[in-house]
């Protein structure tokens, strides 16, 4: 009996493919080729900050099951190695700045080949994309919001204003940015939740993939219902 294949056929597959081989063949790239082992490591919050564990053999896997239907589904899987490692570590750290350089090659080669092949992009819409934030997820990161300390919430907004400025309404008079949590887009909302998550609620020392993120980011106050960086700091769900 012959044994067939379930990946799916096609220049852009092959070349998705080859863009996740040469990764994982890297040197550097061991800490992400395997799901982080963090009982044996004993990082036991990594469960509650990472929800949705990603590694390199896992998305290779996947890929020659035939389990994506676009290789936008592949994309947003390797984007969650690298986010779900930058969520966990430090800014800054060995690891964090080795997500951040893998993130950053990746999104070249991926952006080269959606040039190469563009009938790769019309598959794009909806299953491809990160399934967005529940309202309950939403809720429950605008009230940790006001359990974090002045400099991780400052932190945050910061991120935001980088990475998503279309959440942060900003009123110059009053000095005052209210974060529209339904504006975060959902790539960016998986690790500033994470972030704060981790900073409401999480503790410990961690080692190796596991260390602890902390924000040294100036200027915020937390109070009556408001939260301050420079002004008063509101969110939204």
């Amino acid at each position: 009996m012959t044994k067939t294949s379930n990946a799916p056929s096609g220049p852009e597959w092959a070349a998705i493919s080859k863009i996740i081989q040469q990764i994982h063949s890297r040197g550097d790239s061991e800490p992400f080729r395997e799901a982080v082992d963090w009982r044996a490591l004993g990082l036991y919050d990594y469960p509650q900050i990472v929800k949705k564990p990603m590694d390199l053999s896992l998305v290779k896997k996947r890929v020659e099951a035939g389990h994506y239907k676009t290789v936008h589904e592949v994309a947003d899987d390797v984007r969650l190695i690298w986010n779900n490692c930058m969520a966990y570590n430090a800014d800054g750290s060995e690891f964090y700045v080795l997500a951040q350089g893998f993130a950053k090659r990746f999104e070249d080669k991926f952006a080269k080949l959606l040039k190469d092949y563009p009938n790769a992009g019309s598959n794009a819409a909806g299953s491809s994309k990160l399934a967005e934030p529940t309202n309950a997820e939403k809720l429950s990161f605008a009230k940790l919001l006001y359990k974090i300390t002045k400099e991780e919430l400052g932190k945050v907004i910061n991120d935001l204003d980088d990475r998503c400025p279309e959440a942060l309404t900003k009123n110059s008079s009053e000095d005052e940015v209210e974060i529209n949590v339904d504006n975060i887009s959902a790539s960016v909302f998986v690790e500033v939740n994470a972030f704060v998550r981790k900073c409401a609620g999480e503790s410990g020392n961690s080692a190796s993939m596991g260390r602890k993120k902390k924000s040294t980011t100036a200027g915020a106050d937390k109070g009556d219902g408001t939260s301050k960086a420079g002004g008063r700091k509101k969110s939204k769900a």
